[in-house]
């Protein structure tokens, strides 16, 4: 580029020798030659120097402040590099401090309905004031503002400082009032120009946008953790119910193993025996067909126990009304306040069941001889809500949050997509509530 400029300078030295429209004498000549030398070292080195020059000019005209729109520009520079939010605000105050030759610069953030100092420089101790929406909305049309409507409007900003050059400049997005831009000048400095007004007004829209879109990621960030740790509990949660199913298996199959099948292997055994006595001793086979008849019963009666372990029969023919009013009619001294009951999702009412009928083996285990024990279920058009409420012994929460019968109301709960609330405190009793949601 340079060499370019040196021809360009040289070829304008003969257009215009050339247009004379005479030779040179040898004296003309020299001179000339001596011209276009120093008009070729000019062109040269006008590019660095004027490189280095403009930083001075700039000085001279405008003092110690930079030209008002770098703080655009920097500004913009210091949002690409991703930086934190309080070291944002903090290099965003200074800069503008600098640029604009403030005496003090700040910027306010508005969270709901409060307003308060973010970042300051210098440093001041913190600030707030409430805003109505009604005064928020007026904030953030009203552009950059001098002292007279500041005072009227944020008088809190004005406080200890009506004699200063000011102008406040709303930090919006989408017509919300974010925050502002606080800009200070002692009261015997130049007044703010107009271009230095655009700058802050083009600033708070920039700064707007910055934090509208760091309300947006951190929004978004709180719901990935959300997500990840219901993730990490519903894996948890379906971790123990295949244990607590495995278990239950096992059980049932040991349950069978050991009692009904036990019982009806005896059964087999002791028809053998009386069919060989029927002829020779009908006395004995008639006592021996006898016992087989009680024992018949009784391993009928473990056979209808262990089904309505697994599921009441009462849940299944009736619902939820009538079986926990036989479920709460086992264990006295509960006071039963039912809804009118429908027949819900099966999922729904074992759910339900099963869960108030562990809390009402909990209140007769722990609650007290003395205790008063309260069951309460609720339907509405989109959810069962249940209630077991006692005034007994309670516990502390923190140490029995992970006990067998607590851990498996939550998973029952959580798998059916509910909420589990339990409250206990030492003395003052225990009451555990959930939520079930119904599908539309």
């Amino acid at each position: 580029m340079l060499a370019g400029a040196g021809l360009l300078v040289a070829c304008m030295f003969a257009l215009i020798v050339f247009g004379l429209g005479r030779v040179p004498t040898e004296r003309e000549g020299t001179l000339l030659a001596f011209a276009a030398i120093a008009a070729v070292a000019s062109a040269l080195i006008w590019v660095p120097v004027r490189r280095r020059l403009m930083p001075l000019a700039t000085r001279l005209v405008l003092g110690d402040r930079r030209a008002p729109d770098q703080a655009l520009r920097v500004f913009g520079a210091r949002l690409a590099r991703a930086l934190p939010l309080d070291e944002l605000l903090l290099e965003l105050v200074e800069m503008l401090r600098q640029t604009l030759a403030l005496q003090v610069a700040e910027i306010w953030i508005a969270t709901d309905s409060l307003l308060e100092r973010a970042a300051s420089d210098p440093a001041l101790p913190a600030a707030g004031m409430v805003l109505t929406k009604d005064e928020a909305r007026v904030v953030a049309r009203a552009g950059v503002s001098g002292p007279a409507w500041t005072a009227v409007w944020l008088p809190v900003i004005v406080e200890s400082r009506r004699e200063a050059e000011l102008r406040v400049a709303p930090i919006v997005n989408s017509g919300e009032l974010l925050g502002l831009i606080v800009a200070q000048r002692g009261a015997d400095a130049e007044p703010f120009r107009a271009d230095e007004e655009r700058v802050l007004g083009e600033l708070g829209r920039q700064v707007g946008l910055a934090f509208r879109n760091l309300r947006l990621d951190s929004a978004l960030q709180s719901s990935l953790n959300e997500l990840r740790r219901q993730a990490t509990e519903l894996r948890a949660s379906r971790a123990r119910v295949v244990a607590a199913a495995d278990a239950e298996r096992r059980r049932i199959e040991r349950d069978i193993h050991d009692g009904a099948q036990q019982q009806l292997i005896a059964l087999a055994v002791n028809l053998r025996t009386a069919r060989e006595l029927a002829d020779p001793n009908p006395e004995e086979s008639r006592a021996l067909l006898e016992q087989m008849g009680t024992d018949l019963h009784d391993a009928l009666e473990n056979i209808r126990s262990l089904a309505h372990g697994i599921y009441p029969p009462l849940l299944l023919d009736s619902g939820l009304g009538p079986a926990l009013r036989a479920a709460a009619r086992a264990s006295l001294g509960v006071q039963i306040d039912l809804d009118t009951l429908g027949r819900y999702p099966p999922d729904v009412e074992a759910t339900v069941y099963f869960c108030c009928l562990e809390a009402l083996q909990n209140a007769a285990k722990h609650a007290g001889d003395s205790a008063r024990v309260t069951l309460r279920v609720r339907a509405d058009s989109d959810s069962v809500r249940f209630e077991v409420r006692d005034d007994g012994a309670g516990f502390t929460l923190q140490q029995h949050a992970n006990g067998a019968g607590l851990q498996s109301m939550a998973d029952r709960v959580g798998a059916a997509g509910g909420e589990l609330a339990i409250v206990s405190h030492p003395g003052e009793g225990t009451s555990i509530a959930g939520r079930i949601p119904l599908a539309p």
